[in-house]
């Protein structure tokens, strides 16, 4: 008899994500796709793949998967818990992940401690050192690749906190199924809803821990969750998830194919001395233009994460509405102005 129905679908999925992962290794290497299983005990040492792991269902079951499924296809498994120290006792609990991957028989495994600021929020300020600390584990091991658990759940969640800060398409895009340098992460269970990766779980008798921070309504996320979601499902009925999970693809397809537009059209609206000209841009599409502005202040010193939907449309107003009016400040001292007929933004 195959495994349950729940365990199969992890399965599965990290199994796709694992041979996408040799394909890239052995397409970069110089081996031809079609024949890498052929060839991949040839290439010493097998890869290493971590997964990263808080103790929870969702991350404990992509452990679970990772750990069958590895050794199968000439990967070696490994782990990495990231304790944030921001709960009594999360040191004991960073230990006991470190057991329970070791007992799955992953290799090597360790536990990291981070220290979380304040910028940006709670949230947003642990998701940074958690990825800080995961890019050097990743570093440090020579890994190919760090697999995280977020679920289908976690992708409508995403969505809607997108749309509620208004950010434009590529907000609403969600989660990439490969982000990071180089494609380091991989998100196996966008297509897998946090149900069926808590079931494979409990019928593989698999303890978990479920961070009270989840359940805590002063996250935004929290509530979102345990609030938002059912509320738009009572109202909505059920496949509200999927279908936001849906649009995140959706969006992310057209945000793609937008921001490549952008970059190709880029050169065609500077000047010989590479600066912006204001009647070139006043021709492209908005979605376009917006690209290139948003581009250029994040080049000139404005930091991603602090510019946002409302920042490009003052800027695109110079272009767009221009009245005479002053220069635009811009998040990390960058400054926007309209100036013969060009658009300069620079620091200070």
């Amino acid at each position: 008899m195959g495994p349950h129905p729940a365990v199969a679908a992890i399965r599965l999925a990290v199994r796709r994500v694992l041979h996408d992962i040799l394909t890239e290794l052995n397409t970069t290497a110089g081996v031809p796709a079609a024949t890498a299983a052929e060839r991949l005990p040839e290439r010493p040492p097998e890869p290493l793949v971590l997964v990263a792991c808080s103790g929870g269902a969702d991350s404990m079951a992509l452990a679970s998967a990772l750990a069958f499924e590895a050794p199968r296809l000439g990967i070696r498994a490994g782990g990495v818990t990231v304790d944030h120290g921001l709960q009594s006792g999360s040191d004991l609990r960073a230990e006991e992940v470190v057991l329970r991957l070791r007992e799955l028989g992953l290799d090597p495994v360790e536990a990291t401690a981070v220290t979380v600021g304040r910028e940006g929020g709670p949230e947003a300020a642990a998701r940074d050192a958690r990825y800080a600390a995961l890019d050097a584990a990743a570093a440090r091991h020579g890994a190919a690749a760090v697999l995280l658990g977020h679920t289908r759940d976690d992708q409508a969640e995403t969505v809607l906190l997108g749309l509620a800060r208004g950010s434009g398409i590529r907000s609403l895009s969600g989660m990439a199924a490969v982000s990071g340098a180089g494609g380091r992460y991989r998100r196996p269970f966008l297509q897998v809803d946090r149900q069926t990766a808590r079931k494979a779980c409990m019928v593989q008798s698999l303890p978990v821990w479920d961070d009270p921070h989840n359940a805590d309504p002063a996250y935004t996320r929290s509530r979102l969750r345990h609030e938002g979601l059912p509320a738009l499902e009572k109202a909505l009925g059920k496949g509200v998830v999927e279908a936001l999970a849906r649009t995140a693809q959706l969006s992310r397809d057209d945000a793609d194919a937008l921001d490549t537009w952008a970059r190709q059209a880029e050169a065609g609206v500077r000047d010989a001395s590479g600066v912006l000209e204001c009647a070139k841009l006043y021709a492209l599409p908005p979605a376009v233009r917006r690209r290139i502005l948003r581009r250029a202040a994040i080049e000139a010193g404005a930091p991603a994460g602090a510019l946002f939907a409302r920042h490009i449309e003052e800027v695109d107003r110079l272009i767009t509405g221009w009245r005479g009016q002053g220069a635009i400040n811009l998040p990390g001292k960058v400054v926007a102005r309209r100036q013969g007929g060009r658009l300069v933004i620079r620091q200070g």
